[in-house]
């Protein structure tokens, strides 16, 4: 299928891939420091943005395959590979099959959780999702006062009383809205398990960054995911939620363009 995306910028290419809820915006707080080196291409997954919604069943492995055929139509294989949160999860799956991608930046990657966590996952962001639909028209009020700003993102941001209103309302207005979100995460929750990749055989270097206040993939996560995935280095980043992009922008930049430089 056909991904609603754009390319900005100048250099060798790199893939940014949002998580649930978001768009291909909601990388724009670092857009302007990656094309100044990189040409960037942005995405809408299937169900998010300005993309359809797959035909069949959302899952990881289904979302990772139209990723696949999207890389082969606009020739991009071996392209290297930003995703965050359900984004991130899915550079990893690409990065596992061989083939399809570079060097990979997997920013607080879902899927590493035990039994226990998915569920909470599962509630926690469900009621979350259910929250901003009620609350959708007053969203521009509400992520303009820091102190509503904070509510509402308490869960993401380990900062949230200092993120702009020009990166939060677009990003909720997208997770209220968009048709892929309930069928995204029931994918999430009930589809199939994080597969990893053994020793050897990844095609690039992994990189697998955490926050260190992550409340949505907590950070003792990364033990699970650095035992799928032995050959990935794993950074952690201090005052920092599940959106390392957001809450320290420019450390994110720097890791980004130091591992796929």
């Amino acid at each position: 299928m056909t991904l609603n995306h754009a390319r900005q910028g100048s250099g060798p290419p790199l893939l940014l891939i949002h998580g649930l809820g978001g768009s291909r915006h909601s990388f724009d707080v670092i857009l302007d420091d990656l094309t100044a080196q990189r040409e960037v291409i942005t995405v809408d997954l299937p169900g998010f943005g300005d993309t359809p919604e797959l035909t069949g069943e959302a899952t990881i492995p289904a979302y990772a395959d139209a990723l696949a055929d999207f890389l082969t139509a606009e020739d991009l294989l071996g392209v290297d590979v930003v995703g965050s949160s359900m984004g991130a999860r899915l550079t990893l799956e690409l990065a596992r099959r061989g083939g399809l991608v570079g060097q990979v930046v997997a920013l607080d990657p879902g899927g590493f959780w035990s039994s226990g966590q998915k569920r909470a996952f599962n509630i926690s962001v469900g009621a979350s999702a259910g929250l901003l639909k009620l609350v959708r028209p007053a969203l521009p009020f509400l992520t303009g006062n820091p102190v509503t700003r904070t509510l509402l993102l308490a869960q993401f941001s380990a900062r949230p009383w200092k993120l702009p209103r020009g990166t939060v309302l677009p990003e909720l207005e997208s997770f209220a809205t968009a048709p892929g979100v309930r069928p995204a995460l029931r994918g999430l929750v009930d589809g199939p398990e994080q597969q990893g990749a053994p020793a050897g055989t990844l095609d690039a270097p992994v990189l697998i960054v955490w926050g260190r206040q992550d409340k949505v993939t907590l950070p003792s996560q990364a033990t699970r995911a650095q035992e799928l995935f032995p050959d990935a280095k794993i950074h952690f980043i201090d005052k920092c939620g599940h959106f390392p992009h957001w809450d320290q922008p420019q450390q994110t930049v720097q890791l980004i363009l130091g591992h796929t430089g």
